[in-house]
Formats: C-alpha cells, sequence, structure tokens
C-alpha cells in the first residue's frame, strides 16, 4: 500500500494569487506597496505605470509609457533589467535588483526592483521602491565617521605635541588628582628635584614626597586651590637632597574629573645647569615647529614669536610684532580677544579656539588657538599656539561668498561679513526659497509661478537665470 504524501502543498504562484484578487484589487495592492509600479509586456515595452512618489512623479517617470524598459536605466544598469526580465519570462523566483536611473537634475536615481509574471498574455509587472533615503542615509554615516576620525586624529597629534612639551619642559611640573591627592604623572624635570624614578612616583600621594611640617602646607594650598582656584606661591623643603622649593597650583578638568597642576621650583638659582639644558631644547622645538607660537604679557602685549607665527601674519623678523598686541592680526577686533583673555583669567587655559588671523597684507586664514596662562606675580605671561586649518576647513565649509541655502548657513556669516551684506544674501535666500516653493506648488509651470508671486513672466525669467534655477540660458545668449 502506498503512503500517503505528507509534504505540504506547494502554495500557489503569485500569479495565480494576483488572479484571484481581482484586477483592480490587485492593481491597487501594487500601487500602494511600492513606489513604482510598472506593467511591461513580453517585449519589456512599457504600457503602465503607477507611481507612489511625488518626487518621482515630478522628475518625469510618468512618460515612460510607450518606452522600453532597458533604454529607461543607464548603461551599467541594462544587464541587470535584462536579467529581471529573463527571470520573470521564466517564472524564476522574484529577485532583488538595484538599478540607476538618470535625472534631469544630474544625480543619478537609485531603485530596487522586483519583477513578477502574470496572466497567461505573457505581461510582467515590476515593482519599485525608491531607494535615494536609504542612500542619503548611508552618505550621513559615512560623513559622521570620517568626522569622527579626522577629530580623533587631530585629538592624537594634539596629545602628542603636548606630551612632548610636558616632558621636555624644563619647569618641574606634576600632575595630582584632586580627590585623592596621588600624582597621576610627573616630568623628567620634577623626578630630577624631588628624586626616585616615575614608577615610585606615580601613584603616591603627594604630601608623602615632602617632610611631615611641609606636608600639612602642601595639603593646605591644594584645599585653598580647590575652593578658590588659585593660591600664592609656598616655600617648602623636598626631594632627597632636602632642598629649598617653591610650589605652586591650579586646578584643571580632565574627562569627569578634576586635577591640580603642580609646579616646582628650584629655590636656589645655580641649581639648574640641567634645567637650563632642557629648557633650551625646548626653545629650540618652539622656534621650528611648524605652528605658530606667541608668547604675550598680561597685557597682551608680544614678547616672542616664532618664525611661523611671522609667516601667518606675513612679516619677516620677530622685531615687528615685538611690544604689538596680539590683538592687531587675530580674528574680529575688540572680541576674540577679549573672549581669549576672559577664559585664561578664568580657566587658566583655553583648547581649540576657532577665529581668524590677519596677515599684514590683507591675507585672512582660518586658524585654531590653544592658550595658556603662567600666573607669576606682576611678571605672568600667557602662550599661544596658533595653527593654520585653512585646509581642512576648505573642504568641509561654505565659501563665505557663496549664497548661502538656510538661516543656519546665514548664521555662519555673522562677524564675517558686514550687516549690509548679510541683509543682501538673506533677502536671495528669500527670493530663491520663493520661486522654488512657486514651481513646486504649480508642478513647474512657470507662468501660473509667475501670477503666484504677482511677478511679470520676463521678470519671473530674469530671476530665475539670476538664482540658476531651471534650464534658462544666460542673459544674452540664446
Amino acid at each position: 500500500m502506498r503512503a500517503p504524501d505528507l509534504a505540504p502543498e506547494r502554495p500557489n504562484k503569485p500569479a495565480g494569487s494576483l488572479r484571484e484578487l481581482g484586477t483592480g484589487p490587485a492593481a491597487t495592492l501594487l500601487a500602494a506597496t511600492s513606489d513604482l509600479a510598472l506593467v511591461l509586456d513580453h517585449d519589456g515595452v512599457i504600457r503602465d505605470l503607477a507611481i507612489n512618489s511625488d518626487e518621482l512623479n515630478r522628475d518625469g517617470y510618468a512618460r515612460w509609457v510607450g518606452q522600453s524598459w532597458v533604454d529607461t536605466v543607464t548603461i551599467e544598469s541594462r544587464v541587470k533589467i535584462e536579467s529581471l526580465l529573463k527571470d520573470a519570462a521564466n517564472d524564476a523566483a522574484p529577485k532583488w535588483r538595484q538599478v540607476n536611473h538618470p535625472s534631469p537634475r544630474g544625480v543619478d536615481v537609485p531603485m530596487m526592483y522586483s519583477t513578477l509574471k502574470v496572466g497567461e498574455d505573457g505581461h510582467i509587472v515590476a515593482i519599485g521602491r525608491d531607494l535615494r533615503g536609504m542612500a542619503a542615509l548611508q552618505q550621513r554615516l559615512v560623513d559622521a565617521q570620517q568626522s569622527m576620525e579626522r577629530d580623533y586624529t587631530r585629538l592624537r597629534q594634539a596629545e602628542t605635541r603636548y606630551r612632548l612639551l610636558f616632558q621636555l619642559a624644563s619647569a618641574a611640573v606634576l600632575i595630582v588628582e584632586a580627590s585623592s591627592r596621588k600624582i597621576t604623572d610627573a616630568n623628567p624635570a620634577a623626578l630630577a628635584l624631588i628624586g626616585g624614578n616615575s614608577r615610585k612616583l606615580v601613584g603616591s600621594a603627594l604630601a608623602d614626597c615632602f617632610p611631615e611640617a611641609d606636608a600639612a602646607v602642601v595639603n593646605e594650598m591644594l584645599t585653598t586651590v580647590k575652593a578658590i582656584g588659585r593660591t600664592d606661591e609656598q616655600r617648602i623643603t623636598g626631594g632627597e637632597r632636602k632642598l629649598p622649593l617653591t610650589i605652586t597650583a591650579s586646578l584643571f578638568r580632565e574627562e569627569a574629573g578634576e586635577h591640580f597642576l603642580v609646579r616646582l621650583t628650584a629655590a636656589d638659582a645655580h641649581d639648574g645647569d640641567a634645567g637650563s639644558a632642557a629648557h633650551s631644547r625646548v626653545a629650540a622645538i618652539m622656534e621650528q615647529t611648524p605652528d605658530g607660537f606667541v608668547v604675550t604679557d598680561q597685557n597682551d602685549r608680544i614678547l616672542a614669536a616664532n618664525p611661523a607665527f611671522l609667516d601667518l601674519v606675513q612679516l619677516a623678523t620677530e622685531a615687528q610684532v615685538e611690544g604689538e598686541s596680539l590683538e592687531r592680526w587675530l580674528g574680529r577686533p575688540g572680541v576674540d580677544m577679549s573672549v581669549l583673555a576672559a577664559n585664561l583669567k578664568q580657566y587658566g587655559s583655553v583648547r581649540c579656539f576657532a577665529t581668524k588671523l590677519r596677515g599684514e597684507y590683507g591675507s585672512t586664514i582660518d586658524v585654531e588657538i590653544s592658550a595658556v596662562a603662567v600666573p607669576n606675580g606682576d611678571e605672568g605671561c600667557c602662550g599661544y599656539v596658533i595653527r593654520d586649518v585653512g585646509r581642512r576647513l576648505g573642504t568641509q565649509t561654505r565659501s563665505v561668498r557663496e549664497l548661502p541655502r538656510s538661516v543656519d548657513q546665514l548664521t555662519e556669516l555673522i562677524g564675517h561679513v558686514s550687516l549690509k551684506d548679510l541683509v543682501r544674501e538673506a533677502t536671495d535666500v528669500i527670493e530663491r526659497l520663493c520661486i522654488e516653493a512657486a514651481l513646486e506648488l504649480t508642478g513647474d509651470n512657470r507662468a501660473s509661478a509667475a501670477e503666484m508671486l504677482g511677478l511679470s513672466r520676463q521678470s519671473f525669467y530674469v530671476k530665475m537665470r539670476r538664482h540658476g534655477l531651471g534650464d534658462l540660458a544666460p542673459e544674452g545668449e540664446k
């Protein structure tokens, strides 16, 4: 006796299912579930279509009826269209293939298609989905990733640069965690002054590096700095050689925690041969660094500048800038220098301050400034590292003279162009947006758009030419 066949019955083919729905419901279903549905004959000629996207309708896809489907795509997509038609004719399982359609706007339109044979007369239905939204999201993701990589590279380079300065500085510097008051980092000058090695010093309490009487002074100083942000120099005795020292500290934030920057100075000025050599090396490095470096007094008057800064401001010798205010070349007069000085006074340092540097002969470049204030009574000074970021910003930002397309872009121009130019460009933005909106509302009917805006057709065409809209030839050309 033959065993019964327990295999499940094969479901009806999609064509049969659509036939059971009826012509009307099947057409409604296809139109609702796709951005574009094409009805093709067995030769691949478009006999009917349904568009469920206003954007595709504006691109003129409704004029495809009567054209061969393969003629509506780009050259590299024709093989895919032929494959889709062949699969549908052979009743193969439906597959999704991406193809590109040329667009009158100059950018190819990516579409995802699947084909299905319906009826006995060989007609084929192609269901299409517009992928431009997905492509835009993918592009934004790529741009975000590239921006993160650029920021990571910039931060890594800045860390390397400041780590080098920290290691070569002649001043003894210690980084101390504010909560535990333990040393987290110490430069070679500090190790030479206190004694020991970094492995022994890092992780120990700062007060343990000094005698008991001086430890109380150090702890009291740190408490004062944490409370009010500053303190006077204190004289202590420390190190393996029990040298007389002066100690100062300042508070700064790093990530989510607070740290002290502690400076130690030997009271004996003659005990500094090694420090003098290290100081000479630092001076040589700052002279040769490709970034501009400027030292000013507390009144922003330049005390010293390296050759890179002289190149940025288009001057030949250091004597030409000595005694001059840094504000003479920096950013917006009376604004940027005031902001920098206020932040240095409040926080002691500034990082990546974006502004512009004006050359002596009219050139303007985009720069980033990192600055630090070094208090020392009435002889305090400030150091500025100035980096030219014009090449980096050139590929990411819009030219100041380029017509802005939104309110956000207009806001970016504040401080860079005059109010008169800003108002004129704002007027151009509003005029262009109104023309584009009128054309969109009237389905690109220029006569109706001109009437809607209260303009004569000739004036409307003049404004379209001025804003580069449509395919109008410039005035004077035919």
